[in-house]
């Protein structure tokens, strides 16, 4: 039995077909039927028989990492196979340097007879003259569809057309299919994600609640509802979310109802593999659909995040106290971790994490201090801002006005700075678009030179064109430092109806606190305490001779004072 299966699979005739969607402006002439048909034919009448199809439907000739390729390589490996035929060279594939290679130097070397019908190219003849040629043609015609396409690409991003698919929580309109309209089923999830990381939750709890709440992943999602979507599918349990799955979705810009083009890009026709583009090359386009997330929240845990990409030890229980990742070490800028005494286990107290001694970083100090001490601080200093907005108004107004002000007059100074040199680039560009133009016209400069360089310059002018724009709308903006001002008065006013301190107000009012190393004696030390607020950044409240810091007993027989004070 397995003799005569080896016999059967000897001297086989491969008929090798490829097409890809490039290949519909050839015709239906390239089509898989006409392949099999013309390569049958062709077998047929010169006697080759044992004949076998190995197809690749779909899939680009500058890539030769395609199924059925790759199956009849490996029955050459075997000594199955005997001949090869093609309709064309370009069936092969499209880049003279792979092709040139298997037909000059692979199917040679494994006693392979390889013909390409239309070429009229057949190994047992002998070399043909004319194939490197037709190869450089292939590719030639591979890179200028490839150059039409990127051009295409680029202009439909550029009119604001998603290049991508919608992402969780967005399907496309039934109406308009290059149109996102929100998902209600998994906007609600994604709502709940932004929620639970504002309320402190790290990307791997909340990845576990929904775990436990039995909440389909995105994958999982789609396909429950028919969609299809790219991408590896290896998990098997529906339900089970990473925390990569999470951060993703948190860190999607598309939520605040914004289109996002050209985030990745190809480095060669030849090379499929997407590589990230930096933000700077990307174009957006704001409130193009409806928002699931506003932006002043999506804009607050981006800032929460990009202070927790390193994860903080944690309490027992699992979950983050409310003070990770708004804690810092005031004399190398690191952040304080979160620990658990080891000897005392209701002992939570936080340390900087770049301590020599500690960690083997550099910092020389610990800036060690008790969790419950933190919260005594914060709530202190709290209720005596909050005092003093209730008995001066007017003056805390003032005091907040001169603080916007002069963050204002910064910011105005760097944007018009950024607005002068972009139109002053902006300005050149057009006469080194003009000058290329001539020197086209005048035969100085290539056309492929004139198009490549035209390309470059032409995406320079759109990234300024976005630029002068983010600029004079940002000019126009500046009146919202007010505005932010009277947003940090209304969180105060809505901290002055509430007993305790929680996660959400702890987010929303304060942007980070700097903690300093103790200083003093053995027994009676004083510790810096500096809280940055959002909007505001560091308040100076005038003390009154009744107002006391927080003292707190460490240990027995040693007292800490902690004083918030400004920042040397």
């Amino acid at each position: 039995m397995q003799s005569k299966k080896k016999q059967a699979n000897v001297g086989i005739t491969a008929l090798y077909c490829r097409l890809s969607r490039d290949d519909g402006a050839e015709g239906e002439s390239n089509s898989i039927g006409n392949q099999k048909k013309l390569l049958k034919q062709f077998a047929k009448e010169h006697g080759l028989d044992n004949t076998r199809y190995y197809v690749d439907d779909g899939y680009t000739g500058t890539n030769f990492n395609r199924p059925g390729f790759k199956k009849m390589i490996e029955d050459i490996e075997l000594g199955y196979i005997s001949t090869v035929i093609v309709k064309d060279l370009s069936r092969l594939g499209r880049r003279y340097d792979m092709v040139g290679y298997y037909t000059d130097t692979y199917f040679p070397d494994m006693d392979v007879r390889f013909i390409a019908v239309n070429d009229n190219i057949d190994s047992d003849e002998g070399e043909s003259e004319i194939a490197p040629f037709k190869n450089v043609i292939n590719e030639w015609y591979a890179r200028d569809i490839s150059r039409k396409v990127k051009s295409s690409y680029r202009i439909r991003g550029n009119s604001g057309e998603p290049l991508s698919l919608p992402p969780y929580g967005y399907i496309k309109s039934p109406d308009n299919p290059k149109k996102w309209i929100v998902d209600p089923e998994a906007a609600a999830i994604v709502k709940d994600i932004f929620k639970m990381c504002l309320e402190g939750k790290g990307n791997e709890t909340i990845a576990r609640i929904l775990q436990e709440k039995k909440v389909l992943t995105p994958t999982a999602y789609w396909a429950s509802k028919g969609i299809r979507k790219g991408g590896k599918k290896t998990n098997l349990d529906p339900y089970k979310w990473n925390n990569s799955t999470v951060e993703t979705i948190l860190s999607k810009q598309e939520y605040c109802g914004d289109i996002i083009n050209f985030k990745t890009y190809k480095k060669s026709f030849k090379n499929k593999t997407r590589r990230d583009n930096p933000p700077d090359k990307w174009v957006i386009f704001k409130d193009v659909h409806e928002p699931i997330i506003d932006r002043e929240t999506f804009e607050r845990v981006q800032e929460y995040t990009k202070k927790t990409k390193r994860r903080a030890p944690k309490a027992e229980n699992g979950e983050k106290n409310m003070f990770s990742d708004l804690l810092y070490c005031a004399d190398c800028g690191s952040k304080l971790w979160y620990h658990t005494n080891t000897n005392n286990k209701g002992i939570h107290y936080f340390s900087c994490s770049n301590y020599k001694k500690d960690t083997r970083g550099d910092c020389e100090t610990r800036h060690y201090i008790r969790a419950d001490a933190i919260e005594q601080v914060v709530m202190l200093e709290l209720r005596r801002l909050a005092k003093y907005l209730e008995n001066n108004e007017e003056e805390f107004a003032e005091l907040l006005s001169e603080k916007t002000n002069a963050d204002m007059i910064a910011e105005q100074k760097l944007l018009e700075q950024s607005l002068s040199t972009s139109l002053y680039r902006n300005e050149n560009l057009t006469n080194i678009f003009s000058k290329l133009y001539e020197d086209n016209v005048s035969g100085k400069l290539s056309d492929e030179m004139f198009m490549e360089l035209s390309h470059k310059y032409e995406v320079e002018r759109m990234e300024l064109k976005d630029r002068i724009k983010d600029c004079r709308e940002r000019l126009e903006k500046i009146g919202e430092i007010k505005q932010n001002k009277d947003d940090f008065i209304k969180v105060v006013r809505k901290f002055m109806e509430m007993d305790s301190l929680t996660v959400p107000m702890l987010r929303e009012l304060i942007d980070h606190i700097d903690v300093y190393e103790k200083e003093g004696g053995k027994k009676n030390y004083t510790q810096r305490i500096v809280i940055y607020y959002r909007f505001v950044g560091f308040i100076e409240i005038p003390k009154k001779a009744e107002d006391e810091n927080y003292k707190a007993d460490t240990r027995v027989g040693v007292e800490v004072e902690y004083i918030p004070a400004k920042s040397a």
